[in-house]
Parts: C-alpha cells; sequence; structure tokens
C-alpha cells in the first residue's frame, strides 16, 4: 500500500475529513518558503517573524555570538530565491540560508543588537497542510542573550561529546540515545544521601561503556552533567542525531511496600495501574515546576501523522521492551511483580523512535537502593541492557524485511 493511499484509508478509518494536496501529500518532501506570506519586519522595540512554508516541518531556534545572531534550524525548508524581499528590519543587518546538514537547512538573522525569543510557534492549514511559523522577538540584556548561547552551545556539545562522528548525514551504526532521568534543578527521588539523577547519569555513563566497547553502537546521552534539560528536549535531541533507539533510565521513589524491582514502560495514554500513572504525572510535573510547558495540543494534522507515525513505532517498541523485560530477568534474576508495564510518560512521546523507559529500581526500595549503589548490579543490568538490543536489531530488520 502506498504512503498516500495509508494516509487516506486511516483517515477515513477514523473519520477525519480532510482534503490533501498533491504537494502536502508527499509528506517527506522538502519543504519550500513561500515568499508572498513571509517577512521579517520591526515592531516596536521588536522583531515579528513570520515564515509561510508549504507543508509544516519541525524547527528549533539557537542563538550564536560573534557576531550576534539568531538561527532557525528546519527539517528541511528550500528557501530558493525567496531571502531577497524578506527582511524588512533595520535591526537585522544580513540574512543567510543553507543546508547544514542532510535533512536539516537553516536560517540567520545577523543582529545589530541582542533579541530573545519571547513568542513562538506554528499553525497548520487543516486542508493542504501548508505552515506559518511565528516568532516575537524583543530587545534583551547582553547578559541574557549570553545565556541563550551557552543553552545552545551545551546542546551541541551534549549531541557531539560522546562521539563527534555521529552526525544525522553520517552514521555507521546504529545510534542508542541513553536518558538519565531529571538533572539540575530536577533532583529526582532522594533517599540515604543519594539522588536519582546522580545514580542515572553514572549509570547511563556505564552503559554507554559496554554499547561502545560492543562495537555495534555510537550512544548519545541527552545529558552529561548534572544539568536540567527538559522533557520535550531529551526527546529533540534523540531526532535530531536519527536516534534508532531511546531508554529513558530512571529509579523513582514511591511509598514504602508498594514498588520494588525492575520494570520496564512503554507509552500509552491509558496508564496499566495507578502506580504508574503516579510516577508519569510525578516526571511531567517536573518540567512545569522548571517552566516548561506540557499542555500545548497538537494541531489535527500533526496529530494524524503522529498517530501515522506510532502505528508503525508501537510494534517495535513493544518487542524491544518485551525484549529487556527477557534479558534483564536472565542477568538480574528478579524483577517487579509486574515488569511489563504502560504509562502516558512525556518522554516517551516520540512518535517516530522506539522509546522505553527502564525503573532500574526504586529507591524507595532499600533492597533496590542497595542494588542500585553497587558496580556489580549495575554492570549486570547494562550486560541485560546490550543483550535485549543486541537481539531488537537482529528481530526488528527480519520483521521489517518480512513486511516489505
Amino acid at each position: 500500500m502506498s504512503g498516500i493511499n495509508w494516509i487516506a484509508k486511516f483517515c477515513a478509518m477514523i473519520g477525519v475529513c480532510v482534503t490533501f494536496t498533491a504537494q502536502a501529500q508527499d509528506f517527506r518532501a522538502l519543504a519550500r518558503l513561500v515568499e508572498a506570506g513571509s517577512f521579517i519586519k520591526d515592531a516596536g522595540e521588536g522583531i515579528d517573524v513570520e515564515l509561510a512554508i508549504t507543508q509544516a516541518v519541525p524547527y528549533r531556534i539557537q542563538t550564536f555570538s560573534s557576531p550576534t545572531r539568531l538561527a532557525i534550524d528546519f527539517r528541511e525548508v528550500s528557501f530558493g530565491q525567496g531571502l531577497a524581499g524578506l527582511d524588512r528590519s533595520e535591526v537585522v543587518t544580513e540574512l543567510k540560508a543553507g543546508k547544514i546538514a542532510q535533512g536539516w537547512s537553516r536560517l540567520v538573522l545577523y543582529l545589530q543588537e541582542p533579541m530573545a525569543v519571547e513568542t513562538a510557534g506554528m499553525k497548520t492549514d487543516p486542508v493542504d497542510g501548508s505552515a506559518v511559523i511565528r516568532l516575537g522577538l524583543v530587545q534583551t540584556s547582553p547578559e541574557n542573550f549570553a545565556k541563550t548561547v551557552e543553552t545552545t552551545a551545551r546542546l551541541s556539545e551534549q549531541l557531539a561529546r560522546t562521539n563527534p562522528e555521529v552526525t544525522p548525514s553520517d552514521k555507521e551504526r546504529p545510534i542508542i540515545v541513553l536518558d538519565p532521568g531529571h538533572g539540575g534543578v530536577d533532583p529526582g527521588a532522594q533517599r540515604d544521601g543519594y539522588d536519582e539523577a546522580d545514580l542515572m547519569l553514572i549509570f547511563a555513563r556505564e552503559l554507554r561503556e559496554v554499547l561502545i566497547r560492543s562495537g555495534r553502537y555510537d550512544v548519545v546521552l541527552t545529558r552529561e552533567s548534572d544539568d536540567f534539560v527538559s522533557l520535550p528536549a531529551r526527546v529533540s535531541i534523540a531526532r535530531a542525531v536519527e536516534g534508532d533507539m531511546f531508554l529513558s533510565l530512571h529509579a523513582d521513589a514511591l511509598a514504602k511496600g508498594r514498588a520494588t524491582g525492575t520494570t520496564i514502560y512503554t507509552m500509552s495514554e491509558d496508564a496499566s495501574d495507578e502506580v504508574s500513572a503516579l510516577l508519569a504525572e510525578r516526571q511531567d510535573r517536573q518540567d512545569i515546576i522548571a517552566g516548561v510547558d506540557l499542555t500545548a495540543k497538537d494541531d489535527e494534522i500533526a496529530r494524524i501523522l503522529i498517530d501515522l507515525a506510532r502505528q508503525r513505532t508501537t510494534p517495535r517498541t513493544d518487542l524491544l521492551a518485551d525484549l529487556l523485560v527477557e534479558e534483564l530477568r536472565k542477568s538480574l534474576g528478579e524483577m517487579h511483580k509486574r515488569p511489563r508495564l504502560e504509562a502516558s510518560f512525556s518522554v516517551l512521546k516520540a512518535p517516530d523512535i522506539p522509546s522505553v523507559l527502564i525503573e532500574l529500581g526504586f529507591m524507595s526500595s532499600e533492597r533496590d537502593l542497595q542494588n542500585l549503589t553497587k558496580p556489580e548490579w549495575r554492570a549486570e543490568a547494562a550486560r541485560g541492557i546490550l543483550g535485549a538490543i543486541d537481539r531488537w536489531m537482529i528481530e526488528d530488520a527480519a520483521r521489517r524485511q518480512a513486511r516489505q
């Protein structure tokens, strides 16, 4: 079945009436800037940016110094000759655009003075799939601008530090993204002088070494130190490096006696039980405390595309979770009484990357905490995870080949 027919059938199945143009039907095609509907102009002491594109695409905003500039990265937009009449701002001294990596393009605004992003959003047309990206920039101090530049640099370092050769345009081995939970202002669970954030970073580094030493995988960590990384940013890192798998690592704490042992979670809007729902709520609450908005709703066309992607990814994720349970049970022996559960963890919501959350144990359990602090136990856990990944790579490839 072709991609277009599959989309049409799915839309009919769920009762969504959407008319796709021929251009909007191929969601893998290069989006184009529509010059007639785009501008960059001064607005009081700020700048309004409006970019009309032929189809909705993921984008991200970064800032750089020396010279002062703001970059908008897209996956992927062709600007053609559309820059000539785009800049109507006196604060923007120059515009440049081009391809920066396979599947990624960038628009750069060179600024006379530091500016900060006050508002940002993308509105998608539910009829033809075209989109408009709107940014509101306001004046800011050099000190505040420097902080945003530092954040950009830290993210870039996180992507490159583990393996500088791993880029979306050049990867020889599958990329495993490890996500040590919490960090920075969010220490996670705490007990007897231990922080969940610290324990998970230690384990992530040890697991990375095991995976790299196998010679079969490259590894990227969503954080390399005690830094706060929002849940959406963790997913963005995985997508930016074109990760083949996303493993979020946690060791939460609940009321005494309510949970013990290793558990594997996959994404579901309906939690397996009350404890699973509570864990997912606790994870999201930390982002809200840190000022990250997790309440934004997808527009209709985006929701359809996400559902389509999940139809293909969910069986692959389920296979990964099942194999993790099998291999960790072999290496660790005892696990949680229900080692395979589901919950609505925001960090698992990437629709196109097999993603699981591993609760290595619960710090509220004295036995689990002792295990988490033992290098020998962590080594066995890492061995089990490597075994599961090895099996998944083989079985997933076989399944996909069988469907072709």
